[in-house]
């Protein structure tokens, strides 16, 4: 007699196998079932988080936004996510952030040569994994391989990556255990430009400009924490001056010095770029009677710098605008001095913001160019007559700077900026009458700046 069949309530165990995990058991493989990513993370992507310190899983939470382009590494770093974070992981994270950031194209040119095919395109999770267990190990002595490397690995599997923490662990090893590269007696472009972690057309751009030796001292600058000093080391601090960095002041002082002789009258001063404040703060500060007007195109921005300005009372003066420079109202006038501070790729400011070098495209020139033309067009209609205007950038690019000036203000005259009184000696950092710094060939980041002025 045939045995009734059985309909089995729980096919294949998957009853039993919920049971074991609400008690916090392991289910067996054999009950285990691929699941889409939109489930979120596995068990075991849970179990990996919690081997990871708190401060390498903010930096690659920070890094993943930065690469995403949702945020700024500055930004981020002074964000919710260190918020919580103890002194000494906060230090860590931005090590591993900024670090990351400035070696990443050495980094992957490193990772690059150890994978089994040179040009695999890799996950993002899995690349940022290996970038910052690569960076640790060869940037940060007092970090312990096993920790840079275990956690890596952990990073990776959390991200959702499991099947790519074999591979993960397997390059590491190789780059802990692998001897330093030699010095070589000669460095082509490309050679010291992926050694120190810059895009090569950029960098070559440099080596046109400004020759081989200045594009070195341009990168290796590139690759290191701005440092204290600077062209203001030896100046007595003033009591309530904005904080800057030394070019940013430069510029400023630059500006002040600029302002024309008004026979008596109030001098009415424009900071048509303001955000985030400081040049402004510098201009009132030097021209205490000045009518000073600070405006940018971005509301958020001059919300913050607003703010700012309420911690000086030199600035309780200053009227601010949130408005685009070439749209200004006919109503505000004329103005005797202009600080034209425009939006710029940034390139002089690589060691400060150093994801830029990821993102920048040569197409990106053209459309910076086209914009600040259109903005120093539009200021020049401002200036009174006598008065005078200063374009400036912290861009290291021909495009930004001299087409720029050459292209708008051609018939301008010019003002020789080392025949201003900026109280310092400015030896070195005039070219053709214009300031022209240059990160690591000068101690403060890269700048251009030239004083044109009106025919009275």
């Amino acid at each position: 007699m045939k045995k009734k069949s059985v309909v089995k309530k729980d096919p294949g165990g998957l009853e039993a196998a919920a049971k074991v995990l609400a008690a916090g058991g392991r289910v067996p493989k054999k009950f285990a079932k691929a699941r889409p990513a939109s489930a979120g993370p596995t068990l075991s992507a849970l179990e990996a988080q919690t081997k990871v310190t708190a401060a390498r899983r903010v930096a690659f939470e920070i890094l993943t936004l930065v690469g995403q382009g949702k945020g700024h590494s500055d930004e981020l770093l002074h964000g919710v996510r260190t918020k919580e974070l103890s002194e000494a992981d906060r230090n860590l994270t931005t090590a591993l952030v900024m670090g990351v950031l400035r070696w990443q194209i050495a980094l992957d040119a490193r990772i690059s040569k150890l994978l089994q095919r040179p040009d695999q395109r890799l996950a993002e999770p899995v690349a940022l994994a290996l970038r910052l267990g690569a960076f640790q190990l060869l940037h940060m002595d007092r970090i312990p391989a096993h920790a840079a490397l275990s956690e890596s690995v952990e990073l990776c599997r959390a991200a959702g990556n499991p099947h790519a923490t074999g591979m993960v662990n397997a390059i590491l090893r190789k780059l802990a255990t692998a001897p330093p590269p030699g010095a070589k007696v000669f460095e082509t472009t490309a050679a010291f430009a992926e050694r120190l972690s810059h895009p090569l057309w950029l960098v070559e751009r440099w080596v046109a400009s400004y020759g081989r030796e200045a594009a070195l001292k341009i990168c290796e600058s590139g690759q290191s924490e701005p440092a204290g000093g600077g062209l203001f080391a030896d100046a007595p601090a003033e009591e309530n001056a904005p904080t800057m960095d030394d070019g940013s002041r430069l510029v400023a002082e630059i500006a002040a010095a600029a302002i024309p002789a008004t026979d008596g009258r109030p001098a009415r001063l424009w900071d048509c770029c303001a955000a985030p404040g400081g040049k402004t703060l510098m201009l009132a500060l030097r021209a205490p009677e000045a009518e000073l007007l600070a405006t940018d195109v971005s509301a958020k921005r001059m919300t913050q710098m607003q703010a700012r300005l309420r911690r000086f009372s030199y600035a309780a003066n200053i009227k601010t605008a949130a408005t685009d420079a070439v749209r200004l109202p006919a109503s505000a006038g004329l103005f005797d001095l202009i600080l034209c501070d425009v939006p710029c790729s940034g390139t002089g400011t690589l060691a400060r913001n150093p994801e830029i070098r990821l993102r920048l495209q040569p197409e990106e020139l053209v459309r910076q160019s086209e914009r600040q033309r259109a903005i120093l067009t539009a200021a020049l209609e401002r200036v009174a007559p006598g008065g005078r205007l200063v374009y400036s950038t912290c861009s290291l690019e021909p495009e930004e700077n001299e087409q720029v000036v050459a292209a708008v203000a051609g018939g301008w005259r010019r003002v020789p900026v080392e025949e201003l009184k900026v109280g310092l000696e400015l030896k070195g950092m005039v070219r053709d009458g214009a300031l022209r710094t240059l990160p690591g060939v000068d101690p403060c980041d890269g700048f251009y700046a030239v004083v044109l002025e009106r025919e009275g």
